[in-house]
């Protein structure tokens, strides 16, 4: 299993875009074969922070992900409707597997 959540701010003037691309989003990952589950949550210190929690059975199931057609059309609206860049984690069985910076998705 490999979780990885994802910390998005989102621009203050883009919220109710923001909401809208999120379920649509969520609605197809939770679809995909090899996703156990996918949510959108509201930040608890910022109120426009958004946080993703994201489960695959495993880390083959995680990349394939990457590779289809929501995730790209979600990768190309994403920049325009967040304020600084995200900020992943993954997280295996026992161990954090890494903290920074996520390449794909950069401000606009």
């Amino acid at each position: 299993m490999i979780l990885i959540n994802v910390k998005f701010p989102v621009r203050a003037d883009k919220v109710d875009e923001w909401l809208a691309l999120a379920q649509s989003y969520a609605t197809a990952v939770n679809a995909e074969e090899g996703c156990n589950f996918f949510e959108w949550s509201r930040g608890l210190d910022d109120p426009l922070e958004f946080v993703t929690i994201e489960c695959f059975k495993d880390a083959d199931a995680g990349g394939a992900h990457t590779r289809t057609q929501h995730f790209a059309d979600f990768v190309e609206k994403a920049p325009d409707l967040v304020s600084a860049q995200p900020q992943i984690m993954y997280v295996d069985h026992e161990q954090v597997k890494g903290w920074g910076p996520m390449g794909e998705i950069t401000p606009r």
